[in-house]
């Protein structure tokens, strides 16, 4: 009997590209059922009643929510190809510390740059900092996980679809500030078809940025 795997989505969202990252690494066919988080679907309140956010990936009718968890799942349910997370424990240990800290920061800095209130000037130096440390952990490696991406990379790369709106909302440079950085996620695009497929193209991205912030009030 074959897996019955869907994902709950929403195309902006760098949560659920990582999904799509994993799941295209480890050739999993899915269905995509895309949501609009200002009116959830009754799926998605099923699925998800705790936080009500996507992604959720649902499994043989299982549900399995937060990302970091679902990337985690994905790769011990599906072992047979593409590993995202070391064999080694302590290994493993410092990947899942540096995917942790892409998750608290920087989503949470990135909204504080494109929505451009008071903090703004304050988010971007920040933000640098962030990515900074990052490029400094990625040294001169190819990938965070060495000559293959891993979930560092998967847990990363999605943001970097977001350093267009970052940038123009911000008025500054990442690449001046990490080149490193912004080429290695060059290099993720170009050689990982899971990725190139993953990720909206950044104008895409930006528009919709422009249409939310319509929305919020701050344009």
């Amino acid at each position: 009997m074959e897996d019955e795997v869907v994902l709950l989505d929403f195309w902006p969202s760098s949560f659920a590209m990582r999904v799509k990252i994993a799941l295209g690494e480890k050739g999993i066919k899915y269905k995509c059922k895309q949501e609009d988080l200002f009116n959830k679907s009754p799926l998605l309140l099923e699925m998800n009643p705790i936080h009500k956010k996507i992604p959720v990936l649902i499994h043989n009718g299982k549900p399995i929510s937060e990302s970091l968890i679902i990337l985690q799942y994905i790769d011990q349910v599906w072992n047979h190809k593409s590993p995202l997370l070391p064999s080694d424990p302590y290994q493993r240990s410092q990947a899942l510390f540096w995917a942790d800290y892409i998750d608290k920061k920087i989503y949470g800095i990135g909204r504080r740059v494109w929505m451009g209130k008071e903090d703004q000037e304050e988010a971007k130096e920040e933000l640098m900092q962030c990515l900074k440390t990052l490029e400094r952990e990625l040294g001169d490696k190819l990938y965070f996980g060495g000559q293959n991406i891993g979930v560092v990379d998967v847990a990363l790369v999605p943001f970097t679809t977001w350093f267009y709106s970052y940038e123009t909302c911000g008025n500054f440079s990442i690449e001046a500030g990490c080149p490193k950085l912004v080429a290695w996620a060059k290099r993720c695009k170009e050689n990982y078809r899971s990725v190139s497929e993953a990720l909206p193209h950044p104008l895409q991205i930006y528009e919709y940025v422009m249409e939310l912030k319509k929305r919020l009030g701050l344009v």
